[in-house]
């Protein structure tokens, strides 16, 4: 299974990262991820979805956190997916990202969902992303930049009915269209009630 991952693709390859912040300033990270992905070497027709804002997911017990700002980056890569999963996490660096609490608060967070249509049980990269299937704030992004896109795998299936499905679907509030260089009213961080 590690070849199907460290493999280089014969020719460009779609590709789909979910992009979600809440800690800073999440709207100048986005941007600047989102940007910082259109210029990377081995990524070509990169894309990027209206910025939807949506509450976080916290464990039982786990302490309040901000709303999160998110987006879907997708676009065709010839990069193998661990060469992807290394530039996420290269991006979530430059940005402070800390891994101190699963689920925490967070500067940037950069996951891989699906390279072209593998499905790999991998400890260090699953495609597609094993809860992709279940979060709204992954889904309604995606399924507004690509209506007709299809998640593979065994909980795969249309994206856009699958976000109907998601149990978030009801924390996404969509933000300005133009939120890469326009003014994005309600962007700021605030407490979220409840989770996602």
């Amino acid at each position: 299974m590690s070849d199907l991952l460290t493999r280089r693709p014969a020719a460009a390859v779609p590709f789909v990262l979910a992009l979600g912040a809440n800690l800073g300033d999440p709207l100048a990270t986005l941007r600047a991820a989102a940007d910082a992905l259109e210029q990377a070497p081995g990524l070509e027709a990169v894309r990027v979805s209206p910025l939807a804002r949506t509450a976080p997911v916290l464990a039982p017990g786990q302490a309040a956190q901000p709303d999160y700002l998110n987006a879907v980056v997708l676009g065709r890569t010839t990069l193998a997916p661990r060469a992807l999963l290394r530039l996420a996490q290269d991006l979530e660096r430059a940005h402070h990202r800390t891994r101190a609490e699963r689920w925490g608060a967070r500067t940037l967070d950069v996951d891989v969902i699906t390279v072209d249509d593998l499905v790999v049980a991998d400890p260090e990269l699953t495609l597609p992303h094993p809860r992709a299937h279940l979060r709204a704030f992954v889904l309604a992004p995606w399924a507004a930049a690509d209506p007709g896109a299809v998640l593979p795998g065994p909980d795969g299936g249309a994206v856009a009915e699958l976000a109907e499905r998601a149990a978030d679907r009801g924390t996404i509030r969509w933000l300005a269209p133009g939120w890469r260089t326009g003014p994005v009213p309600d962007a700021a961080p605030a407490p979220a009630e409840g989770a996602r």
